[in-house]
């Protein structure tokens, strides 16, 4: 069997935070017809659902889904890959464990927001089509399915409650991903079995959590 990292995409892999609000504010202004800004979006609007936010803005309808593909597409061009995101899927290839990324994404999304070379270092995909959502365990047990690895031979690298909540679910390994849009403290109490405050050497501790005991001279340096 193979090991796995997983990773969620926003907050984790990606720099998205800005790009998601301009999104929500975007379409908003667009259906509601007046100026709305970042600033308008009620508080938690990152990780609140974006029907909740909408409705606190006045929008209660059905999400017009072209629109909403309109100022995701727009908004996304400030979203960029955090700085250790490629090193670190490539040093986890290099050293055999398998990469994988589990999002509430959509798949015509992850392709707009992610470069190529960083679509080229991950094994597998999931999206919002693919499986129930997270906290269902359903995405991660899927992707380790396509990889051939077991629940015990993976981590899950998450920033929410939820995705910890997923990991814990799957009896896959959680990281808790201190860089992204929840406190360190926060997933700690949720249950992840580790909680990394900074990147650098992320590529190291996801080795040693797989049991990988041959890390590449870049790893072992991190």
């Amino acid at each position: 069997m193979s090991r796995a990292a997983l990773f969620d995409l926003d907050g984790v892999l990606l720099d998205s935070h800005g790009a998601h609000l301009a999104t929500l504010a975007g379409y908003a202004m667009a259906m509601l017809g007046r100026r709305v800004t970042i600033a308008d979006l009620p508080t938690g609007a990152h990780l609140a659902p974006r029907d909740q936010v909408l409705a606190a803005l006045g929008l209660d309808g059905p999400i017009h889904e072209e629109s909403w593909d309109a100022a995701t597409a727009t908004a996304g061009l400030r979203a960029e890959p955090f700085p250790f995101t490629v090193e670190t899927l490539a040093e986890l290839r290099a050293s055999g464990v398998a990469t994988g990324l589990v999002t509430l994404r959509s798949r015509r999304w992850v392709d707009w927001l992610l470069p190529p070379v960083l679509l080229a270092l991950l094994d597998t995909v999931v999206c919002f089509e693919d499986a129930p959502p997270k906290p269902a365990p359903d995405g991660l047990l899927l992707a380790l399915d396509r990889l051939g690895a077991a629940p015990q031979d993976a981590v899950f690298v998450g920033d929410t409650v939820v995705d910890v909540r997923a990991a814990r679910a799957a009896d896959v390994r959680a990281v808790g991903a201190g860089w992204g849009y929840t406190e360190p403290e926060a997933l700690a109490r949720a249950g992840a079995d580790a909680v990394i405050h900074q990147p650098g050497g992320l590529a190291f501790a996801l080795l040693l959590l797989t049991g990988n005991q041959q890390p590449s001279d870049y790893a072992k340096r991190s």
